[in-house]
């Protein structure tokens, strides 16, 4: 990792490369998914089974589709009692944080004679896509948690969950063992753009959905992006992020393996330590490199931390902050003393991490929060995957007959203003 003061010319021009990064996909890439989803709606089932066995299980068959109730019964019982203990504690505490967001729907009555209000209510359908990561063998089982659970506190009534089966046509027990426990109705074998072109325009065998969450691969995301506006989605989400500001307080090899967490992501994936200590920042250059050569994932992770990696010496924590709102990081650490009174110096964050005793995994698996992030900068103006994904509104309006014709002046002036006569009209009748 290269250090940098901050600011500079060279840092500016580290930050531009960083930022600049995109989402890493060609116009090929895109075109493939458009022709993916383009045959999945026109041809249902049929398209569906062709991509799983041209790029997953060669010998499944429609028949085999769905995850049956013994399948899952047979995972559930053959997963490892500390396993479901985790399992159990991870869902408990990502359902009470949920929990704390459900809106209500309410009631007011502003003026005499006009009742308004908003209706809450949850979409009827969800799916929640989970990435197969290996051939199914590394599955992630917290996006099965962060997808099912806030849709089944939202009150959808039907979950669906997609995920690529192994070659042999099966899916990881761990993550049968998941959905059973957050209340997934079904669970498909089929992943990738095409998964997400059945639930976005249904097959014979999927149900159409109205919401898609969850992360994946580029095609999974151009897929999400292209489907856009026919189905709700969480978000376009970029490569993994992470940025950790640090004070002299913080120790290098903790913060070093903070880095390598988020690098061993994808090599796009971007990972920027900020401190306010010189000495500390070479430390942790030079335990980055060291720890690199003991990664299982290494040459993942050394692409991603020689690429977009890099280490800024800031003059004070108020200039970190201000560079990392700048940059919006998905992940956020505050590896400083006192983390409670630099965390209001922030404004643009996925999510924040405050103290040495926090490292970013922790929101990933147990804390609570919902690890589906904004990424590339997106923060800015977008927030984690929550309960109200899978809700809408609808706003209430009622008027007496007493405060319609107190009001109607008003809106026929503004109607006939933007030449609607036929507004004015709608009011106007009423009049007479």
């Amino acid at each position: 990792m290269e250090i940098f003061k901050y600011p500079s010319e060279e840092a500016e021009a580290k930050v531009r490369y960083i930022t600049d990064r995109g989402l890493g996909y060609t116009a090929d890439d895109e075109k493939g998914v458009i022709d993916i989803i383009e045959a999945v709606r026109k041809d249902g089932d049929e398209a569906l089974l062709h991509y799983i066995r041209r790029f997953d299980a060669p010998e499944m068959t429609l028949d085999q589709l769905v995850v049956t109730e013994a399948e899952i019964d047979a995972a559930v019982a053959s997963v490892d009692e500390g396993f479901m203990s985790a399992l159990d504690l991870a869902v408990e505490q990502v359902e009470s944080f949920h929990r704390k967001q459900l809106e209500n729907s309410w009631i007011d009555m502003p003026r005499k004679g006009v009742t308004l209000g908003q209706m809450v209510n949850p979409v009827d359908a969800a799916g929640v896509y989970v990435p197969g990561a290996t051939g199914g063998m590394t599955p992630l089982v917290s996006s099965v948690l962060m997808g099912a659970i806030p849709a089944k506190i939202a009150g959808v009534k039907h979950i669906a969950m997609v995920t690529p089966p192994m070659a042999d046509g099966t899916v990881n027990k761990h993550l049968l063992a998941a959905a059973r426990r957050t209340g997934v109705d079904v669970v498909y074998k089929a992943g990738s753009a095409w998964a997400v072109a059945a639930l976005a325009y249904g097959t014979e065998s999927v149900g159409k959905v109205d919401v898609i969450v969850g992360p994946g691969n580029i095609y999974v995301t151009l897929a999400k992006k292209l489907v856009s506006g026919t189905v709700g989605i969480d978000m376009i989400a970029g490569p993994s992020e992470i940025l950790a500001i640090a004070d002299e307080s913080a120790n290098s090899v903790w913060a070093a393996a903070d880095l390598l967490s988020q690098a061993e992501h994808d090599p796009l994936a971007s990972s920027i330590f900020v401190t306010t200590d010189a000495d500390l920042a070479e430390k942790v250059k030079a335990e980055v490199a060291r720890q690199l050569e003991e990664l299982p994932r290494k040459e993942i992770a050394e692409a991603s931390i020689r690429d977009y990696g890099a280490i800024m010496v800031t003059d004070s924590i108020e200039s970190a902050c201000e560079l990392a709102n700048r940059l919006a990081p998905e992940h956020l650490e505050l590896l400083v003393k006192a983390p409670f009174e630099v965390v209001g110096m922030i404004r643009n964050a996925g999510a924040v991490f405050m103290g040495h005793f926090t490292p970013e995994p922790m929101g990933d698996y147990v804390a609570g929060p919902n690890h589906v992030l904004p990424t590339a900068g997106t923060a800015r103006f977008s927030s984690a995957l929550s309960v109200e994904n899978f809700t809408k509104k609808s706003s209430l309006i009622c008027y007496s007959e007493e405060a319609f014709h107190k009001e109607a002046e008003a809106v026929m002036l503004l109607a006939e203003t933007e030449g609607l006569s036929g507004h004015a009209r709608s009011v106007k009748v009423r009049l007479s």
